[in-house]
């Protein structure tokens, strides 16, 4: 298992995490790819336009456009059950859709830029999925969980032209269950930590639940994990 180099030497072998063990990890506190999968056909077309609507405008889909394009679907019970699957967050107070992994209209510390909208991710891992998932180059700016200096990245799929202030960044997740909502408890512990250094320092708070990677290992990660629900897509 390869480690990275901080300032006081090598990391411990536990530092580097390796993203197949963690992909089964993830799938089994957030099942999403299987929820999606047990949908009925309509309910998961509906999925995937609200992820497409996203990047294709800068928002998901309202319901008054849900119930035109869906006149058929039962508006209620279909939004219900997505959001009982967790595959989308719904206001508490109009109940219209506003996130989807891995894209939220809730201020995030994640920013992503992307096809000319300015988008939020849910979490650092979520930011890195978004250009493998949709095939499209964006720019990511957030800040280290541990210094809060900020951080840049231009991303392509798996490659990344740009990234501020080195190519030492690395995502830290600290694994718990998520709770109602994973966008509000899980999600919110999967970080960007600026260098090797700040991700000893942050995974020595907690070392038997949290987990590090590089950027390559990250973006390959959550490409993993949300590729499936596009995988059908024309």
């Amino acid at each position: 298992m390869s480690t990275l180099p901080s300032k006081s030497g090598l990391l411990p072998p536990q530092q580097e995490s390796k993203p197949n063990a963690a992909l089964h990890r993830l799938n089994q506190l957030l099942p999403l790819a299987e929820r999606q999968a047990a949908l009925p056909a309509p309910l998961i077309e509906l999925h995937r336009a609200v992820l497409r609507a996203f990047i294709n405008r800068g928002c998901p889909l309202t319901r008054a456009e849900i119930e035109q394009q869906w006149p058929d679907l039962a508006l209620e019970p279909a939004l219900a059950r997505l959001a009982g699957d967790d595959l989308i967050v719904l206001a508490p107070d109009t109940q219209e859709i506003i996130g989807a992994y891995p894209l939220t209209g809730e201020d995030t510390p994640h920013k992503v830029r992307v096809n000319g909208h300015t988008l939020r991710a849910m979490c650092a891992l979520d930011a890195l999925s978004v250009s493998p998932l949709f095939g499209i180059p964006v720019e990511i700016e957030s800040n280290c969980r541990v210094t809060d200096q900020p951080l840049l990245l231009h991303q392509d799929g798996a490659t990344l032209p740009l990234t501020k202030p080195s190519a030492e960044i690395q995502v830290g997740i600290h694994w718990q269950p998520p709770q109602t909502c994973a966008a509000h408890s899980l999600c919110r512990e999967m970080v960007f930590l600026v260098d090797a250094a700040a991700a000893e320092t942050w995974q020595a708070v907690a070392p038997e639940q949290r987990d590090c990677f590089s950027l390559p290992n990250a973006i390959a990660l959550g490409a993993a994990f949300f590729s499936p629900l596009l995988e059908e897509m024309g």
